[in-house]
């Protein structure tokens, strides 16, 4: 009898009354079905939609926001520990100690805190663990000793109904930080990408640390004021009157939480440091925000005042931890507690993936002065050979300027949305500002329109830096795209940014991975799933380092006379991170020997107005799964792709006949990059992706979906069903040659046109005698449609 149930029932059956008997509540400690990712977002051609994503089939808490085991259940087809390795993978990923698989007929457990010896028992279902046993076991493993220890680590979060709650990897990070000041570490360092909520975590981690009294005053460091404001209204709202923010240089310390820029109270002159008003020892706590900014620099302001209140705990917050000879987070912080990288992130469907359109002008490749040549100031340009490391640094090609602006504009108007915010990353103040003259006269019609269209945002602008509110709101049309060198690069939360131009030199990781840090929101509300990146610098190079940790949807490298978006089925699904190796043999200006008579009279930088610049021919380029930089046609690499899942065409189609719906083939085949709509676009519009497969892998004849059908109704396959179901069958094969195999599968299809015309769902079903027998019959309608 066990046999016949469903993997629901087992859990309903077996599992739920197992974990009441040994003591576990139902409605405070059971969690069935949880969630915890919310699906990869996938961008194919103009196709969006989200993968699969991740649930545990039980995750048993000690009390909210303290998972201490999983559990994912099989049928009892299945043997006791056939979900051990899923549950192992989520338990991982969700930091559970204690993991659990079962059929019904018991547990299979396995123990993560034990590092030797037997880590793996088979449990009777009258044996599961109780909560008390799990959670003394777990702080053996964890060395909370005292009750002071336990009590700080159990202290609760801040919680109010319809607030925010925290995601996975938050969860992790505030219980990570906590474990640490329980086990007495003066200073952690936090990794976590862009976009990923580092300031909930900061409020989580400072609320529970004041409530349970350990840490009574905190200070909470910040380098721009939005950064400040944004928290002070949002995730450290809760703090109320206890909280202030210093400005004007003026202490009150009346106050049990302080947010700070570092800037206000600190400085180059001695007055300027109002932070010694504050005696050392006067906070217990700091948090340190994008620390990577020079906190770790041992010369700079945030090291000073992190010096000076070196007996407080110290949290650092970062999405890039700065590492160089002059700086290290690690060497001062430790080796970060907590990584949530931006390809998790991605991955998990929480930050938006990104195309990257790699743009190469004819002068970044090379360009020399005539013997003598003049720049429009007069002065003779030193005869040597220039690149793009020097455009907009010493030398200035000001249609190269205009080239570059031309096909940012282009682009807006491909995509169909001139209104997509958009961000120029330039050299510096002085090229932001041409670009954006330059970005004015491609938009004229949309200037004289608004005039904000196009703004130059930069620290000397003051128009600029007011308006940099409106161009981050999200509900504000203007302004629509933006110039900065160095502003935006960090701290500004442009969750609608659709667009990421790179037009300078970038060698920084940390910039880099700051820079596209600002597309990486996801707002659906506004259609932003993902973001492209236009890069004319080569920056993108930086795909290969091994530093990086997210990778592009597709990378596209147009041709002089190519579209500036690339056609649909030349997108291909990136897996891994790669890129090429630039190799230049040309010295910066700065290297170049002048002479003593060419110093007097040398300009700081040369402007050259009449040298024409142009797109260069560039070939389409994907990154393969060898870790190559592959070029190829997308039937290439489909059939690659596919002939590595199947070996053979037997082995496909036995496969394909044993699954229990087609569609969850369909739905791993495109995970793995096979762009099923872009193939039919190529081949054949109204071709099933089983043949779709089947001929471009194996060399198999493709039959179109009406051609299928008609070979099944030419033969009463059906005759054993009353009309009013052959009616319905009819109606599903018709469903198919119209639409594919993927819809008729969906229960849904009842509700839609001509389905609704014999009854409600429930009514049609019990036309084949119910729920299992219409399910029987679409198995043998889909056998007959395959047959051939």
């Amino acid at each position: 009898m066990k046999k016949q149930l469903s993997e629901r029932d087992v859990c309903t059956k077996y599992i739920d009354p197992a974990l009441e008997a040994a003591g576990w509540d139902k409605m405070m400690q059971i969690r069935e079905e949880v969630t915890f990712t919310n699906g990869r977002i996938i961008v194919r051609g103009k196709k969006i939609y989200r993968g699969e994503k991740r649930r545990a089939d039980y995750i048993l808490y000690y009390k909210r926001n303290i998972p201490i085991a999983i559990i994912e259940a099989k049928d009892n087809n299945h043997s006791v520990g056939d979900g051990m390795q899923q549950a192992l993978e989520y338990a991982d990923i969700l930091d559970i100690p204690f993991v659990y698989s079962s059929n019904g007929d018991g547990f299979l457990e396995h123990d993560r805190t034990v590092k030797k010896g037997k880590v793996e028992n088979e449990l009777n279902l009258d044996n599961f663990p109780s909560p008390q046993m799990l959670w003394q076991r777990y702080k053996v493993y964890k060395g909370f000793d005292t009750k002071d220890k336990e009590g700080l680590y159990l202290q609760d979060y801040h919680y109010e109904q319809g607030g925010k709650k925290p995601r996975y990897y938050q969860r992790i990070a505030i219980n990570k930080s906590i474990e640490a000041v329980v086990k007495g570490q003066k200073r952690q360092l936090l990794v976590m990408a862009t976009g990923t909520g580092k300031t909930l975590v900061a409020g989580q981690i400072i609320w529970r640390l004041w409530k349970a009294g350990i840490k009574k005053r905190i200070l909470f460091l910040v380098d721009r004021h939005v950064l400040a404001d944004q928290a002070r209204t949002n995730d450290f709202k809760h703090f109320g009157d206890k909280m202030t923010k210093i400005k004007n240089r003026k202490i009150d310390k009346s106050y049990e939480v302080y947010l700070a820029l570092y800037q206000s109270v600190s400085g180059v002159e001695e007055f300027k440091n109002i932070y010694k008003e504050f005696s050392p020892d006067f906070f217990d706590l700091v948090v340190i925000d994008e620390c990577h900014r020079g906190s770790a620099a041992e010369a700079s302001a945030w090291h000073e005042i992190l010096n000076y209140f070196s007996s407080a705990t110290q949290v650092g917050m970062t999405a890039t931890p700065k590492e160089t000879k002059d700086v290290s987070n690690i060497h001062y912080f430790g080796d970060p507690i907590y990584t949530y990288s931006l390809k998790q992130g991605i991955e998990d469907g929480f930050l938006a993936p990104y195309k990257v359109i790699r743009v190469t002008l004819d002068k970044d490749i090379a360009w020399r002065p005539l013997t003598g040549q003049i720049d429009d100031e007069g002065y003779e340009i030193p005869d040597r050979v220039y690149n793009k490391k020097d455009y907009d640094r010493n030398l200035i090609l000001t249609k190269r300027t205009e080239a570059v602006a031309k096909r940012i504009a282009e682009f807006l108007e491909k995509t169909g949305d001139k209104f997509a915010k958009t961000i120029v990353f330039c050299e510096n103040i002085d090229h932001a500002e041409r670009m954006r003259q330059a970005l004015v006269n491609q938009n004229s019609e949309l200037v004289n329109e608004n005039d904000k269209y196009v703004l130059r945002i930069t620290g000397d602008n003051e128009i600029g830096k007011r308006e940099l509110d409106n161009f981050i709101d999200p509900e504000q049309r203007y302004p629509v795209i933006a110039t900065t060198s160095r502003l935006m690069s960090t701290g500004v939360d442009a969750q609608t940014c659709k667009l990421i131009v790179l037009d300078k030199n970038i060698n920084s990781m940390t910039e880099f991975k700051q820079i596209i840090g600002r597309g990486s929101r996801i707002r659906e509300e506004f259609g932003k799933y993902y973001f492209t990146i236009m890069d004319f610098r080569q920056a993108t190079n930086l795909f290969a380092d091994p530093n990086f940790d997210g990778f592009p949807v597709s990378v596209y490298e147009p041709k002089a006379e190519d579209e500036i978006l690339p056609l649909e089925n030349e997108e291909i699904k990136v897996e891994q991170k790669e890129g090429e190796e630039v190799i230049s043999d040309s010295k910066p200006i700065s290297q170049v020997e002048i002479s003593e008579e060419e110093k007097e009279d040398k300009p700081r930088k040369y402007v050259v107005g009449d040298v024409k610049v142009s797109v260069v021919h560039e070939r389409v380029q994907y990154y393969g799964k060898d870790g190559r930089l592959i070029t190829e046609f997308l039937k290439d690499f489909t059939k690659k792709a596919i002939q590595k899942e199947y070996k053979s065409l037997d082995e496909f189609l036995q496969e394909w006949s044993q699954a229990e719906k087609k569609c969850a083939i369909i739905h791993h085949l495109r995970n793995q990059g096979i762009l099923f709509e872009e193939l039919a676009e190529e081949i054949g519009k109204d071709m099933d992706p089983f043949d779709l497969v089947a001929h471009i892998a194996y060399d198999q004849p493709a039959l179109t979906r009406r051609e299928r059908v008609n070979k099944v109704k030419k033969k009463d396959y059906f005759a054993k069903y009353g009309e009013q179901a052959r009616a319905v069958i009819d109606a599903l094969l018709e469903k198919y040659a119209d639409e594919g195999i993927e819809n008729i599968e969906d229960i849904e299809i009842l509700k839609v046109n001509p389905f609704t015309e014999f009854g409600s769902p429930i009514e049609i079903v019990q036309m084949f005698g119910g729920r299992a027998e219409y399910d029987q019959a679409l198995h043998e309608v889909e056998e007959l449609i395959y047959k051939s």
